[in-house]
């Protein structure tokens, strides 16, 4: 793999993650590649709790989308769901990412073992912390914010 990084372009600035092939190889292999393809343009995040975590990478918006392509085996490490952390969302299915992916507010240590974490934000959290935010416990956001552009980077 050659790409370190992928770089996500909000309205309000750039968000940078470090990707971790040593933790997840395949989802971080998916990453670069939906990057690359452009999946993630334009691409809205669908569901956000406050304190608790940032999701898109559903190209209908619902949450109930993915690629066409096939879903991964879970890459489930001892790694933390803390602060930053990329995490592949997923059905009750543990083989079933696909596409979307979530961005962790705060420590949320019950997902641990349980979601395959791809990377890790380093620099732009702020504009993560910035998206508008869902209004009731399931976190839909009524007219959410997109992501402009995802690609991936060689730093």
């Amino acid at each position: 793999m050659d790409y370190s990084h992928i770089v996500i372009e909000l309205e309000t600035g750039k968000v940078k993650i470090k990707l971790r092939p040593d933790l997840a190889p395949n989802h971080v292999r998916r990453i670069i590649e939906l990057s690359e393809e452009g999946f993630y343009d334009g691409v809205v995040f669908h569901r956000v709790i406050p304190d608790f975590m940032a999701q898109t990478g559903d190209p209908t918006g619902t949450g109930t989308g993915s690629s066409d392509k096939p879903n991964l085996k879970q890459e489930f490490s001892n790694e933390k769901h803390t602060r930053g952390i990329a995490s592949m969302a997923r059905s009750s299915d543990p083989n079933s990412a696909n596409s979307q992916f979530f961005i962790c507010y705060n420590d949320a240590s019950w997902l641990d073992g349980q979601y395959t974490i791809w990377g890790e934000v380093v620099e732009g959290m702020e504009h993560i912390d910035s998206l508008k935010k869902g209004t009731d416990q399931s976190g839909i956001v009524e007219n959410p914010d997109k992501m402009i552009t995802v690609r991936p980077v060689k730093e």
